[in-house]
């Protein structure tokens, strides 16, 4: 029996699946590993491929939240480093390719249902325009896909490491507050887990807003971000509500920057981990009001279709791909 592994692996979690061809959507065993964890993605492998019960897989593709070169990738928010040809000689797979992490969600994207899609904006779709995809989870991904052919070529990107550019006076006070901390401030320190908790820091140490005991507990004991973005659901913690305000805002700022810069009219697709969790308060309205208010230039947006990709494996399904046309 012929099997094939896939990997998608970031800064918070590690998604790992062994399938047959052309199953990717039904794997023999699919599971989900902290990252941090582990000292390696070797370690980790041999876990799961003894929970799995098979020895071998005859190709493997892992997709990881960093910049690869060649066989050997380092990832941006965990302290790994991933070596293709050690990985296959320590787990005996004859076939093993390293690619960036939203590589592999955009190789997904030409696999998506339309149940997996959550459109914001219908547009008006060219069969053979550029898609882009963006997402926010432990960092911010971008990625370009231009058609070539009769298929889709995806293009990384270190896009959410651009400048952040703030839009009015609160934002202004945002990056001045963070350029205290980090000098260099990318629109990844904002736009993702870690950056909402940032916000939420900036908003308390400025007296804007003071959280609630209940919050200040929560915080301690549960994943901050995620905690925010619960307490800002509830509509009962105004700094939870404000920090996630701020948050889609500049996400949806962000989107407008790089669709300008890549006019896709094949799509714009935002994916990562954070999106789907929060697609009720993205759907409210200051997503796209961010995302279209570009002066001159906003209509030309407006003609833009965007969805979020609810489907959380989508980078892994990208690697599946990968993994059985290597």
């Amino acid at each position: 029996m012929t099997y094939f592994l896939a990997g998608d692996i970031g800064g918070t979690k590690t998604l790992l699946q062994i399938f047959r061809q052309d199953e990717a959507r039904t794997p023999i065993l699919c599971k989900s590993y902290p990252s941090a964890s582990h000292d390696g993605l070797e370690s980790m492998l041999e876990m799961f491929l003894h929970e799995a019960g098979i020895r071998q897989a005859v190709a493997a593709c892992f997709a990881l939240a960093g910049p690869v070169a060649g066989r050997k990738a380092k990832l941006t928010n965990l302290p790994w480093g991933v070596d293709a040809d050690a990985l296959a000689a320590h787990c005996h797979i004859p076939h093993v390719t390293l690619i960036n992490d939203f590589e592999a969600v955009g190789l997904g994207i030409t696999a998506l249902q339309q149940e997996d899609l959550l459109s914001l904006q219908s547009g008006e779709v060219q069969e053979q325009g550029v898609r882009i995809v963006v997402g926010a989870g432990t960092g911010l991904g971008v990625a370009w896909l231009s058609k070539q052919g009769d298929r889709y070529v995806v293009h990384p990107s270190e896009g959410g490491h651009i400048d952040f550019a703030p839009a009015d006076e609160i934002q202004i006070a945002l990056l001045q507050y963070l350029q205290q901390r980090h000098g260099h401030v990318s629109y990844e320190r904002i736009v993702s887990g870690p950056g909402l908790v940032a916000i939420y820091e900036f908003l308390r140490d400025s007296a804007r807003f003071t959280p609630t005991p209940a919050l200040l507990a929560a915080l301690q004991s549960d994943d901050a971000a995620a905690t925010l973005a619960r307490f800002a659901a509830s509509g009962s913690e105004p700094i939870a509500w404000h920090a996630l305000q701020l948050f889609i805002s500049i996400y949806g700022a962000f989107v407008g920057n790089i669709a300008l810069a890549a006019l896709p009219r094949g799509g714009i697709y935002i994916a990562g981990g954070i999106a789907a969790k929060i697609a009720a308060q993205m759907q409210q309205g200051e997503f796209m009001r961010a995302f279209l208010a570009k002066g001159r230039f906003g209509g030309l947006l407006a003609t833009l279709p965007l969805a979020i990709v609810n489907n959380p494996q989508i980078g892994l399904l990208g690697a599946s791909l990968r993994a059985q046309q290597t």
